[in-house]
């Protein structure tokens, strides 16, 4: 009985090691919530520096990324310990960053000084600074890391730069103030949000050019406050999502028909998605309430908020 016992321990122990951490960046706190994804709970928050926005994780997930905007840099953790292994020359302010699907390169949007820095992230250097339009936000590599687009909110245009030149093939005009920018798995589509038309527009890769533009119309909600920022589209290119920023909800778009199914309530002022690595809960950081909404993608229903801490910001799932 005390072998089974033991056993049955050890069980337990290695499912709990298994499963997903979700990791917030929380604005106000000056650090990052985890959040264990069985149970969808706050573990413990982590200080991490001054203003941290965006997070990402390196493809083999062992290193963390955080761009701590008042730091002026991006900081690099060890994804399991959460301890700091050094920090990337970012430029001043960063805010938004991708990495490329080797891991060897982030791509970050410098908003006040209207450029994108490219930084070798073994060397942590600076490889190029890429003169884009004014206020550069929303950046994103294709998975297939033939483009590297990055969105200038106040010259309402999206940089197509080719990542092996590093220098900019085309310009596309989209709605005022485009806020993210997201490719499909199969980098065959672009999705865009423009935050002051309350729009997304889909663009073709191949040609760059619009396939589509959704008007988001949210019955009871004023057009002011339909602002929307986050988007994420799943891996079977079924659905895509969209945080709407004020208007606390976020739209459920059929992927294949451009419409709108749904939209779910979720908490204040909602910023932005991720995806867990198995696509079946989507977690939303609302950075008004101060918390975040996890929403079963069978579904499409809200099921839970969870507190975290002060203005959430940015999240990623670690497997």
């Amino acid at each position: 009985m005390r072998k089974l016992l033991l056993g049955l321990g050890f069980l337990l122990l290695h499912v709990t090691a298994q499963a997903d951490s979700v990791l917030v960046t929380l604005e106000k706190d000056n650090a990052i919530a985890i959040m264990d994804s069985q149970t969808d709970t706050l573990l413990k928050t982590v200080p991490v520096g001054q203003r941290p926005r965006g997070i990402a994780l390196s493809p083999d997930h062992k290193t963390l990324f955080v761009a701590t905007s008042d730091d002026n840099t991006i900081k690099m953790l060890d994804a399991e310990t959460f301890k700091e292994l050094g920090a990337l020359p970012s430029g001043e302010d960063p805010e938004t960053f991708a990495v490329s699907p080797a891991g060897d390169r982030l791509y970050v949007s410098n908003e006040d000084d209207s450029q994108v820095t490219v930084i070798d992230v073994a060397k942590r250097k600076v490889v190029q600074k890429i003169a884009v339009g004014v206020e550069p936000e929303g950046i994103a590599v294709s998975p297939d890391n033939k483009w590297v687009v990055s969105a200038s909110e106040t010259t309402n245009m999206l940089h197509w730069i080719d990542p092996k030149t590093l220098k900019i093939v085309d310009n596309t005009l989209v709605d005022p103030r485009p806020r993210a920018v997201a490719f499909t798995a199969d980098s065959q589509q672009l999705w865009v949000t423009s935050e002051i038309a309350g729009t997304l527009s889909v663009l073709d890769v191949k040609t760059r050019q619009l396939l589509k533009s959704i008007k988001l119309t949210v019955p009871g909600v004023t057009a002011d406050k339909i602002q929307p920022v986050g988007v994420v589209i799943d891996n079977a290119h079924r659905w895509a999502y969209v945080a709407i920023g004020p208007a606390n909800r976020v739209a459920v778009i059929n992927a294949q028909t451009f419409a709108v199914e749904k939209y779910l309530l979720v908490g204040q002022r909602v910023w932005n998605l991720a995806f867990s690595p198995d696509q079946k809960k989507l977690y939303t950081t609302n950075g008004m309430s101060n918390d975040v909404s996890i929403i079963d993608l069978d579904s499409h229903t809200v099921t839970k908020s969870v507190g975290v801490g002060r203005y959430p910001w940015g999240v990623v799932v670690k497997p």
